[in-house]
């Protein structure tokens, strides 16, 4: 038995009721904390639950997935992930490959950065595609034409660009809003005029909204990290309303 498991957004307390009870009913459970920064703490899970969580690193997932499979064959395998368990594709892969082996599987839902970006205000039917925003080392200091081509879409559609932003994990460095915009203004799809929303800390007890333009915002401390971008679209009047209370600059 295989169980993909969401943690939410913000600790530990943020498991699900039933995520508890099935983490005390499982063999082993693992945990993996590398898509973004969580305010939990292990071993205050293991102090819940009553289970040693082992944590995973990415190439446990993404490249050495015949252990986990193996386990799960003869086990139940519990794995906890960030918000919710099939966010990431990776997470889909991992489903399919059970699958193929003839093994049991469960998912258990949880909140996730695409739920909670309605605390923006935002209507959520108005979001176009999502957009990672890459560390410019990593992309020789020019924007990818693919993430300048959604952009540009979901503008043409008056459709919000949700815009996750890069971490190096192993070094826990995050991005912050301002080198995120200064990314976005690499595009020349994007000005400093440009209206945008920053949202960090979902899910946590100090949740950050921030609007205005780019121009204003771009030189601002907005404190511990994780964020996200939202790129606006055409705003419904109720949208506006809602950010006004919320402008930053």
């Amino acid at each position: 038995m295989l169980n993909l498991m969401g943690l939410g957004l913000s600790d530990e307390k943020g498991l699900t009721l039933e995520g508890l009870e099935t983490l005390k009913k499982s063999d082993k459970v693992y945990i993996e904390l590398y898509t973004s920064k969580w305010f939990g703490s292990i071993e205050n899970l293991e102090k819940m639950t009553g289970k040693k969580i082992m944590q995973l690193k990415r190439p446990d997932l993404e490249e050495n997935l015949e252990k986990i499979l193996k386990e799960a064959k003869n086990q139940t395998i519990s794995i906890l992930i960030l918000g919710d368990p099939l966010v990431a594709t990776t997470h889909t892969a991992l489903l399919i490959e059970a699958k193929k082996l003839g093994i049991k599987t469960r998912v258990i839902h949880n909140a996730s950065i695409y739920s909670a970006a309605g605390e923006t205000g935002l209507h959520l039917y108005k979001f176009g595609a999502t957009v990672t925003i890459p560390f410019l080392e990593k992309m020789n200091n020019q924007f990818p034409e693919s993430l300048s081509k959604i952009i540009r879409d979901n503008k043409g559609r008056d459709l919000h660009t949700l815009c996750l932003l890069d971490l190096i994990s192993e070094k826990e460095k995050y991005m912050t809003p301002s080198e995120g915009m200064e990314v976005l203004l690499k595009s020349d799809d994007i000005t400093q005029e440009d209206e945008i929303v920053i949202f960090g800390r979902a899910g946590s007890e100090e949740p950050l909204i921030a609007y205005g333009k780019i121009k204003n915002l771009i030189d601002k401390d907005f404190g511990n990290p994780p964020f996200v971008l939202i790129i606006l679209g055409k705003l419904h009047f109720t949208e506006k309303e809602y950010l006004e209370y919320h402008r930053a600059d």
